[in-house]
């Protein structure tokens, strides 16, 4: 009876496999911890923008609330980026009518001067985006905000930043983890934007009982975030 020999080039693969196998695994590991390390999803990037606005003046100090600029986080998905116009509402000497402003702050400061041209051109000032998803990701800010999930909980203490930086990973598994156990990161809806507001009693105690409030039962199938 004829037996079955593999053919010799075989020896050779079944060593090499053996050699470079664990350099692959060492190669996927090494990909993976890179990908997933905070620099690599940029926590802490903080790009400089064309009008030095600090949130930790208008903010912390002054107490604007997030939605005088960002006016439709709390009725669309998108959290706008504010037209000229709102910036010119403080920061102009004089009104649309042509009348003298109200309000006039720093109407001449060189700060202000892509503002001005911006006003005076009718293009936008070319803000850098920090807080970017990929393509493929679906966030909807309005269903968040109307659920008593904080501005915080993603952004972090904007309030203190003179620069604002990416505080939070905003990666899958971070997104998960939220959705899975909702309750720490929920508080009352009048109080989103208040940014230094305290729960009086354990957030996974208040967030539970939001959570039965506002009917809040956050999905994780894949076709929630990727449509």
């Amino acid at each position: 009876m004829s037996r079955f020999h593999f053919p010799a080039w075989s020896d050779r693969v079944l060593r090499g496999l053996v050699i470079s196998g664990p350099l692959i695994a060492g190669y996927v590991l090494a990909v993976g911890a890179y990908g997933t390390a905070p620099a690599t999803v940029n926590v802490g990037y903080e790009p400089d923008q064309p009008v030095p606005f600090s949130h930790k003046l208008h903010v912390g100090t002054l107490k604007m609330d997030c939605r005088y600029c960002h006016s439709s986080v709390d009725q669309a998905a998108h959290a706008s980026v504010p037209a000229t116009q709102t910036c010119v509402n403080c920061h102009s000497a004089t009104n649309p009518d042509g009348t003298a402003a109200y309000s006039a702050i720093h109407t001449n400061s060189d700060k202000l001067l892509p503002v001005r041209k911006s006003q005076a051109t009718g293009e936008s000032v070319d803000w850098v985006r920090i807080h970017d998803l990929p393509d493929y990701v679906y966030f909807n800010h309005s269903a968040h905000v109307n659920k008593g999930v904080s501005c915080v909980s993603c952004h972090g203490r904007v309030d203190r930043m003179e620069v604002v930086q990416q505080a939070k990973p905003l990666t899958m598994s971070w997104c998960l983890d939220c959705h899975r156990n909702p309750d720490p990161h929920l508080r009352p809806k009048e109080f989103i934007t208040q940014m230094d507001w305290v729960a009086s009693e354990p957030p996974e105690i208040i967030g539970k009982r939001l959570r039965e409030r506002y009917d809040i039962n956050p999905s994780t199938n894949c076709s929630t975030c990727h449509r």
